[in-house]
């Protein structure tokens, strides 16, 4: 499964108001894993940008002044996002600026769920931890995810944030796989016949498949944030 996880920063907070883009970061996962294919770019928006929003992210007029146009990024921003599952902290939020800059391409633009589904975060954790802060430095610290280098908001520095938060959420879902394909079925089996019996090969986990079995058992058990029935069993 390929996912991206996606970030921004505008110029401000109301679309509405005609407030842009100036930031993109996206990180690439595969089956849950990092790639290492990132698409990081910051644009021109061709007007200024909010004093309130410039305190969040640091991003000043003179320093994007010299930065592309979503226009010129917009090809190969959709080739990367395209088919793929988007991970999005407060999704509305992205997508009604990302919508915006699409709109003015004009009618080829279309949607970003036109191309991709969407995972919002925000969501999954407001379901998770019902009734508490859930802020992406809120997650970050409630699942031990270092962000001391936070000190500002960035796109790219979010989005691998995000990551890490939306890996710790989901721990253990989606990791019952396996390397190999699977055999294919004999017609006597299909037939429901008996096989000719074969001698039995034992396979036994060697100390490093062990040792990666109990962190994966740890890993559940922190993202449960309660002593599983298996380790109370154990003890």
């Amino acid at each position: 499964m390929r996912q991206v996880v996606l970030d921004t920063e505008t110029t401000g907070l109301e679309v509405a108001r005609g407030h842009r883009i100036i930031e993109i970061g996206c990180i690439e996962l595969c089956e849950r894993r990092r790639s290492g294919r990132e698409f990081h770019r910051y644009l021109n928006p061709q007007r200024e940008v909010d004093r309130g929003a410039a305190e969040v992210h640091g991003l000043s007029d003179e320093f994007l002044a010299d930065k592309p146009l979503f226009v010129q990024v917009a090809d190969e921003f959709l080739r990367f996002i395209d088919g793929a599952e988007l991970i999005i902290h407060n999704a509305a939020f992205d997508l009604g600026f990302l919508d915006a800059e699409l709109a003015r391409l004009g009618a080829g633009g279309g949607r970003i769920t036109d191309r991709c589904s969407v995972l919002d975060t925000l969501k999954l954790a407001r379901e998770r931890y019902p009734g508490q802060r859930n802020s992406l430095d809120a997650l970050c610290k409630r699942l031990d995810v270092d962000n001391t280098g936070r000190e500002l908001h960035g796109a790219l520095l979010d989005a691998n944030l995000l990551a890490e938060v939306y890996l710790a959420l989901t721990a253990g879902q989606g990791e019952m796989s396996f390397d190999a394909p699977l055999e294919a079925v004999s017609a006597v089996e299909v037939a429901g016949l008996p096989a000719p019996r074969a001698a039995l090969r034992v396979l036994r986990a060697d100390a490093g498949e062990l040792q990666a079995h109990e962190a994966r058992l740890d890993a559940v058990a922190k993202a449960a944030r309660q002593t599983p029935v298996w380790r109370q069993l154990q003890g």
